[in-house]
């Protein structure tokens, strides 16, 4: 079975920094998701510039297959040398996993990789080598699914330094604190939020290192698919309905007409709740075989809006406060967030008629332009997306 990746980071600049000195990319190539942390030695655009010039070489070389020697050697001769320490400017990990589960990981100079296996923390075994000129250490293994990557920047294990403790809390106080946090949900969204606001308040609410977190977990394909607006044809109803109950994956029904043409063609009894979760978001329903059954466009709008908090990476404890939330927005965005590879939606094309009221504009061409703004969102945010229009 192909193993899927799901991926989140978050940086907190150094205080007083416009900029952060560390770097994350992300490739993907024919068989295989690559993660690169670069940390470019001191902070401000220096440092960023040192990093993300690292990431982006790395990421370049080894998607059209160079080997590791030639990216270090590479990276040698480009970066420069601090002439007071005498080391690279931009220290890294990389993280490569294959479809297959096959994963390596090299790491020079930083912090590390964490690896968390059926909520338990392991050690993986690094073994050091000299890669062109370079002291690295490198590691391989086969992943399973639900297994736990965190690569960080030495902000976090600096984090605490003078404060709290003399040197940090350092990378035993890191892997504790995951080992005590994460054991039982480790999302990675969720990992990264708590990891760096944790560093934070480490630091007193003011940085003193450039700090990243990427949490990388191996899942199962998780498909969804989503039915919302009535089809154009009513004659197809039936036909629509069976295409689409034979797709894999959690299934979902976004607006009233949708529900009752499912509820009708599929001779299912749909029960409507009057309970609101929320003041801005209608109530939802229950019909059997389909996890969430939520009204359609104010629903979809409230999930638009939180996958783009999600995206511009503003995710913290009141943005889970949020997402935990139970009314229908929250709970399907939480769905394809959290618990999504594949989203598949078939989207009607005929107008619902409840937005034939001139005191709500609506026609099909705004649906369109909200469906194609949810599928680039849920593209953003890591996942695979096709759109069926019936």
């Amino acid at each position: 079975m192909k193993c899927n990746v799901d991926i989140s980071y978050k940086s907190l600049n150094k205080r007083n920094e416009e900029l952060c000195g560390d770097h994350v990319e992300v490739w993907k190539t024919g068989n295989s998701t690559i993660i690169i942390l670069a940390d470019g030695m001191g902070s401000g655009v220096k440092a960023n510039i040192l990093s993300t010039l690292t990431a982006k070489i790395l990421g370049t070389m080894l998607y059209n297959g160079s080997a590791l020697d030639e990216c270090v050697e590479t990276i040698a001769k480009t970066l420069p040398i601090c002439q007071t320490r005498q080391v690279a400017y931009s220290t890294f990990t990389i993280l490569q996993i294959y479809d297959s589960g096959e994963t390596y990981i090299v790491d020079f100079d930083s912090p590390g990789c964490l690896f968390l296996r059926d909520g338990k923390l392991l050690d993986l075994p690094f073994y050091e080598c000299e890669v062109a000129g370079k002291l690295v250490k490198e590691c391989r293994i086969y992943a399973q699914a639900n297994d736990l990557f965190i690569l960080m920047s030495d902000g976090v294990t600096h984090a605490g330094v003078g404060q709290f403790c003399d040197f940090g809390w350092g990378l035993e106080g890191a892997s504790q604190y995951v080992a005590e946090h994460f054991a039982a949900n480790s999302n990675p969204s969720r990992v990264t939020a708590g990891l760096t606001e944790h560093c934070r308040d480490l630091y007193q609410q003011s940085p003193g290192d450039d700090t990243t977190v990427a949490a990388i977990r191996v899942i199962d394909k998780k498909p969804v698919k989503i039915f919302t607006g009535p089809p154009s044809n009513h004659a197809d109803d039936e036909k629509i309905v069976t295409e689409f109950m034979q797709l894999d994956g959690a299934a979902v029904i976004c607006g009233g007409t949708s529900a009752n043409i499912m509820s009708r063609v599929l001779q299912r009894p749909l029960e409507v709740s009057l309970e609101y979760f929320s003041a801005d978001v209608p109530p939802m329903a229950t019909l059997e075989g389909f996890q969430l059954v939520t009204e359609g466009i104010v629903t979809l709008n409230r999930v638009l809006q939180l996958l783009r908090q999600y995206n511009e990476g503003n995710i913290s404890q009141t943005f889970f406060a949020e997402l935990d939330q139970q009314d229908g927005g929250a709970r399907l965005a939480r769905l394809l967030i959290e618990d999504c590879t594949d989203l598949t939606l078939f989207v009607g094309k005929t107008i619902n008629a409840a937005y034939q009221n001139p005191m709500v504009p609506f026609d099909f061409n705004l649906r369109v332009a909200l469906i194609e703004q949810l599928k680039d969102a849920v593209q953003q945010a890591g996942k695979n997306v096709s759109v069926t229009y019936v």
